[in-house]
């Protein structure tokens, strides 16, 4: 299949996983390995590069209004030393604290987890876990809690479990969201704080990435076209999930994402095995 044609599949791809709880770093492993893909370059760090910058775009794009006032905000509050009874100031802050724990982990775990655990048989395993602590915090949940009502300890444990996304099949959105419903939050409000505490994350791993590519480690000869087709798919792809999940989290529960993934764990066993 044409390098482009790939290019724009796996941005697609990207773009959807990267924000329904089903996990993009697993999607990016397991597509390839399914499709019979050998291109070096559409596992390249240049195009992973490329994909998040898409997928931090499309966080930009939406929530812009949100960052425009959270900005200033935050930086108020360290101007004053005060939140000043400001809602604002206060998430700002507590975006800040979730980006922690992932920020020192990282840069710690990345380079074991990317040798020890890239497998499609691994992230068959890693889908289920998602699938159960999913199950777990719909079914638990308190879910009567809006963004206004979370403590900063709460986040923090936001944060600190959004960490264990490095795991390819756990999903960044999945355990975020599930998280937030554990500590609380009803679906929507979980959603759409994991979004917000997204896009650090986003930029920070589009950096961390984009260095490793400065010093030399593109894994591929750069190849402008499909690049750039990458990152135009996740862009738009990651627009309309978070717009869909958004909507969808206010009526509906994470069942058909928890299925989702239980059924394409059990295609991958059968695709291992066999």
């Amino acid at each position: 299949m044409d390098t482009i044609v790939q290019a724009a599949i796996m941005g697609i791809v990207q773009g959807l996983t990267e924000f329904l709880p089903i996990s993009s770093s697993g999607h990016l492993i397991v597509v390839p390995y399914l499709l019979g893909w050998t291109d070096p370059f559409i596992t390249s760090l240049a195009f992973s590069v490329m994909l998040h910058m898409g997928t931090l775009v499309a966080l930009l794009v939406y929530f812009r209004r949100d960052w425009l006032v959270l900005v200033p905000a935050g930086l108020a509050a360290i101007r004053d030393r005060s939140f000043a009874a400001d809602p604002n100031r206060r998430l700002a802050w507590l975006i800040l604290i979730t980006t922690i724990p992932a920020i020192i982990l990282a840069p710690i775990l990345n380079d074991t987890i990317e040798s020890a655990v890239r497998s499609a048989g691994v992230v068959a395993i890693t889908l289920l876990i998602g699938a159960a602590i999913m199950w777990l915090a719909d079914r638990q949940g308190r879910k009567d809690r809006d963004i206004d009502r979370l403590t900063f300890p709460r986040a923090l444990t936001i944060g600190i479990a959004q960490a264990a996304a490095l795991v390819p099949g756990i999903s960044r959105s999945g355990i975020s969201i599930s998280t937030g419903l554990f500590v609380g939050l009803d679906r929507e409000s979980a959603a759409r704080f994991s979004f917000l505490m997204a896009t650090p994350i986003t930029a920070a791993a589009g950096l961390f990435e984009a260095v490793k590519l400065v010093r030399g480690e593109a894994g591929a000869e750069m190849q402008v076209v499909p690049l750039v087709v990458g990152l135009i798919a996740a862009l738009v792809s990651g627009l309309a999930a978070i717009h869909f999940l958004l909507r969808y989290l206010r009526t509906n529960s994470l069942a058909v994402f928890i299925a989702y993934r239980i059924v394409l764990a059990a295609i991958l066993v059968v695709f291992f095995l066999g």
